[in-house]
């Protein structure tokens, strides 16, 4: 796992390091600079060369010089990284145009001294220039250097005339369109748009990804993320609180088995479904606690559901709960160590069956109706869970579970950091007293203890056929099984999330929830090779 940072976390290492002697600022900017430039080149290696093609030469609003940059640069250091790329890009022989936004006097020492660089031998214009012209020769690239990572007011007015202008030669003129750090506009904690915000097809940012590049709207407006280094020693520095994780890989824990261990070794998880017509989403969840490693999974069902589920299971035993004493003398099993209910259950049967899971202490899986039949007086739910339960919902359970945590992060944010989808899930989890697995294609999975994870299904790791009925009972599936093999209820979370998104890389377009639990063989032996 990598860690994601917020604004106050970057700027707090940076000025350590600056303190400390390691690095100065100027250093650092420099080496922003050339870490934007290398990722330009190495994500369009055509821009490489040095174009031949004079701008004179070009005819029509259609055609890009591919000689030419225009640098849009802010009040902050953000800016400041701007000239440096300006600066660079012109010493490649490129042409280049510089807009500030701001007072050059009133620009922070090493972002002054930058433009002070840049004006030894080069122009620079104000910002309403570029907004208020149409360009004949549209630029190849575009670099967004108005505001990094402390943004904290929204652009409007003037600056989303910047914006918008910016978004119309990226989408009429095709000109590339680079954020260095994050696409202004966008808060780095939460990925919420403050205001207007730029769209980029590539944006860069240093030593550490930031949260707002995962969560929200972050990676629809980022484009190609590339996360460069620039020199940042940390492990002298005292490490932070509850900083939320990236999962990049198989979170540790021993997926393999030992050769001298039998079934019994790697636990039983009982998963309970619903009525007749109903058992599909538990036989879902029954499967995917099967493949990724549970000794033994039964599926639980009422008497009139035993036949339908029976013509569909082999590897899958089979015991009938009608009711709560069913279930009570079901539990007298103490090798039945995890249990998985809610996919298909019904709400009356959660209602039943849910509290005597819970007052039995095992590790529990609570997804769908588990949710949804304590939506009336969750604090009711609260009061009988333990830390042994990891909470599943999807956005429109949470609301109803945690309605005042949703309408935080719900509100339009007007200020930065804006209350993020991390924070929504760590305040969850400290109020639950369980994991809770918040479900999106920027999965969350806090602790009560606020540790955190981003299960991020965006970028190279994208899966939008994931949107599919019965992936969510198939999550609940791992979950159980990893319990039942005995993780700890978070590393089952992350691993779970992580290897749900592997599963449907590895099928690809056309995924339904059957074919999820058949493909973690795949994955396994991705992981051991």
């Amino acid at each position: 796992m990598i860690e994601l940072l917020t604004a106050g976390q970057m700027r707090t290492i940076e000025q350590t390091a600056i303190a400390s002697g390691q690095v100065s600022g100027l250093e650092l900017m420099e080496r922003a600079g050339q870490g934007v430039v290398d990722a330009i080149f190495e994500k369009w290696p055509d821009l490489k060369q040095v174009p031949t093609l004079l701008a004179s030469e070009v005819t029509g609003p259609d055609h890009l010089s591919s000689s030419r940059a225009v640098v849009l640069s802010g009040p902050g250091n953000n800016g400041g990284d701007g000239f440096v790329v300006a600066r660079i890009l012109r010493q490649l022989g490129w042409d280049v145009d510089v807009y500030l936004f701001g007072d050059p006097r009133k620009l922070p020492p090493d972002a002054r001294t930058n433009y002070d660089r840049w004006t030894e031998d080069g122009a620079v214009r104000n910002v309403t220039e570029f907004s208020a012209t149409i360009p004949t020769d549209a630029p190849t690239l575009i670099l967004d250097a108005l505001f990094g990572t402390g943004l904290v007011r929204p652009i409007d007015g003037l600056l989303a005339d910047v914006v918008a202008c910016i978004d119309n030669q990226r989408n009429q003129s095709k000109s590339r369109v680079v954020a260095i750090d994050i696409p202004s506009g966008l808060c780095s904690d939460s990925g919420k748009a403050l205001g207007a915000c730029v769209t980029a097809d590539l944006t860069i940012s240093f030593h550490r990804g930031k949260r707002g590049h995962y969560l929200e709207r972050g990676p629809s407006r980022s484009g190609c993320l590339v996360v460069k280094g620039i020199g940042l020693d940390t492990q002298g520095q005292a490490p932070f609180e509850n900083t939320a994780s990236l999962l990049v890989s198989a979170p540790a824990g021993d997926l393999g088995k030992g050769v001298d261990l039998n079934k019994y070794s790697f636990g039983h998880a009982l998963v309970l479904s619903g009525g007749p017509g109903k058992t599909g989403a538990a036989r879902l969840a029954a499967r995917g606690a099967l493949r990724i490693g549970a000794g033994l999974v039964t599926l639980a069902t009422p008497l009139a559901a035993q036949t339908e589920v029976a013509a569909q299971i082999t590897s899958i035993m089979l015991s009938s709960v009608e009711g709560g004493s069913d279930f009570s003398d079901t539990l007298l099993d103490k090798r039945l160590n995890s249990f998985c209910l809610g996919p298909g259950m019904g709400i009356q049967r959660a209602n039943d069956l849910v509290p005597i899971a819970l007052a039995a202490k095992r590790a529990t899986v609570l997804d769908a109706d588990a949710i949804t039949a304590f939506v009336e007086n969750p604090s009711n739910l609260f009061k009988q869970l333990h830390e042994r339960c990891v909470l599943t919902p999807h956005g429109g359970e949470f609301a109803r579970l945690f309605p005042d945590i949703a309408e935080k992060l719900a509100a339009k944010p007007v200020t930065g950091p804006a209350y993020s989808k991390v924070d929504a899930t760590c305040e969850a989890a400290k109020r639950a007293g369980c994991v809770v697995l918040f479900k999106g294609p920027d999965t969350v999975i806090a602790a009560p203890d606020g540790r955190s994870a981003v299960n991020s299904a965006h970028y190279e790791r994208s899966v939008p056929w994931l949107a599919t009925a019965g992936s969510g009972d198939v999550l609940a599936g791992f979950i159980a099984g990893l319990l039942a093999r005995g993780f700890e209820p978070l590393k089952a979370a992350e691993t779970a999330a992580w290897m749900h998104v592997e599963c449907a890389r590895l099928f690809g377009p056309g995924l339904i929830a059957e074919d999820l639990p058949e493909h973690l063989p795949k994955v396994f032996q991705h992981l051991s090779s």
